[in-house]
């Protein structure tokens, strides 16, 4: 009986394990990148946006985002929805974001990143807020 539990207990906690990489991977791996904004572009002109399906909003606000890592130099670079990002105007400023990985199975995307979320933003001229 206690190696029935047992096996039963370990069977559960692999499904589990395995569940959770699987449909969680982006926050389990998420990256934090601290440092200047290199560059932020607006993917699609507004105007041109016409959408029978969904939300258009998404499209509206999709931007790439291109931050360099102050302490390796680094650069880490994302797709986004976050209209946050809309903010992030002109030279000299640093960002602290984070960058969620596309899960390895996703052959065509592996090893890059997608839904930047800008958390905190500032000056790089001056110091950084806690």
């Amino acid at each position: 009986m206690k190696k029935v539990m047992l096996s039963s207990f370990i069977l559960i906690l692999i499904f589990t394990t395995v569940f959770t990489l699987f449909n969680y991977w982006p926050y389990v791996f998420a990256k934090t990148v601290e440092g200047t904004v290199i560059q932020v572009e607006k993917l699609m002109d507004p105007i041109a946006v016409i959408s029978r399906e969904g939300d258009p909003s998404n499209k509206v606000f999709s931007f790439a985002v291109a931050i360099k890592n102050q302490s390796t130099g680094e650069i880490f670079t994302a797709s986004t929805e976050d209209r946050q990002w809309a903010a992030v105007q002109g030279e000299g400023l640093c960002a602290e974001a984070k960058f969620f990985p596309y899960p390895p199975w996703k052959f065509d995307k592996a090893g890059t990143y997608f839904g930047a979320r800008l958390l905190r933003l500032w000056s790089c001229s001056e110091k950084k807020p806690e």
